[in-house]
């Protein structure tokens, strides 16, 4: 059945006129799965009783339903492990900031990306997320927590570029201004390098943030730590990034998670900054969430600073992303594993999550 919650307005229209209904009848569908997020064609009283049946019959509102629920122990984060129609689970985390509610989402249930300080590549690539199961990641959350989710990353589960149409089709919907209406501005999709689709994502004539798992100072390291960096280097990686500005004025973000005695040295800072001299970017450093089945340990607190430090003197703009949900399973893929594990699932069995 198709799936109505990654539908357009456009789409939902002519879904209408395809079962006989006016065209203003598309556009109130639109309203009620997007403007005020239901999923039950019988609570769209507005619409003809004939037409929801017809609805029914071949069409489905995508849904995700709450497995578990994580929260910190100062309160300002929650995480989600969701499940999906079809028994595949995921997770979403929520964030409280000052400036508004965060949420981090997956883009695929699993990764291939195979980033060695992981736990979302451990069980692979099962499949893709429809645009409509990334909404309902937020909807979702929105309505559990009864407050307004003001900005997205898309940096949980799985590699969003590698989810290319699905992510643009889900970017155009979360800002639709007759949906939940959040700027591009406050959307920050997460790649780890993907540089031919960095380039398409360019030409789309969006003002999101783009964020790059960098993780590394040079190649020999991100090539240990991270595979995908066999295909591209830091070069074509910074190039196209320079490109990236210059075609759309966003700043780039680089995302640098913090490993002992891997990345975390003060001469790896020296070479990232000479890497970054000159242009317009923001580098975030991560103190690393440990997960028990990688061997990667989190740098201790006065390396992360001297990190910093040195990154300051070079001018760099850098921030170190303050811990939040520490004490519960943070790390992308942490919570969907436990779970599975627990479970004795296959996680290319779905079936089996279901029972």
């Amino acid at each position: 059945m198709q799936d109505l919650r990654s539908a357009g307005e456009e789409e939902m229209i002519e879904t209408a006129l395809s079962l006989g209904e006016k065209a203003f009848r598309g556009r109130q569908l639109f309203q009620w799965i997007h403007g005020r997020r239901v999923q039950d064609f019988h609570e769209m009283t507005n619409l003809p009783a004939g037409f929801r049946l017809k609805l029914q019959d071949s069409f489905r509102v995508s849904g995700v339903t709450i497995i578990e629920k994580q929260v910190s122990r100062r309160g300002d984060t929650a995480k989600y492990l969701f499940a999906l129609p079809d028994g595949n689970v995921i997770e979403s985390v929520w964030m409280k900031y000052h400036h508004g509610n965060s949420v981090c989402i997956s883009s695929q249930v699993g990764c291939r990306m195979g980033c060695s300080f992981c736990a979302s590549t451990l069980t692979g690539l099962t499949r893709n997320l429809t645009a409509g199961e990334m909404l309902s990641q937020i909807y979702e959350t929105q309505r559990e927590t009864g407050e307004r989710v003001s900005h997205v990353i898309v940096m949980g589960m799985g590699e969003p570029l590698d989810n290319y149409d699905n992510l643009l089709r889900f970017i155009r919907l979360l800002s639709d201004e007759k949906g939940l209406h959040i700027s591009q501005r406050n959307i920050t999709v997460s790649t780890c390098g993907l540089t031919e689709r960095i380039r398409d994502l360019m030409r789309e004539s969006l003002s999101i943030t783009l964020a790059v798992s960098l993780h590394a100072p040079n190649d020999e390291i991100r090539r240990r730590t991270m595979p995908v960096a066999a295909k591209y280097s830091m070069e074509e990686i910074f190039a196209v990034c320079r490109d990236y500005f210059n075609a759309t004025g966003r700043r780039i973000t680089f995302e640098y998670s913090m490993i002992r005695g891997v990345n975390d040295r003060e001469e790896h800072a020296r070479e990232l900054a000479e890497r970054c001299r000159g242009m317009n970017c923001h580098i975030n450093l991560i103190p690393l969430n440990e997960v028990k089945e990688r061997n990667c340990l989190r740098s201790v607190d006065p390396d992360i600073e001297r990190f910093k430090l040195v990154l300051e003197k070079y001018r760099i703009n850098v921030t170190i992303r303050r811990e939040m949900g520490s004490d519960i399973d943070a790390a992308c893929g942490q919570l969907r594993k436990k779970f599975l594990d627990q479970a004795g699932c296959n996680p290319d069995n779905p079936e089996e999550v279901k029972r």
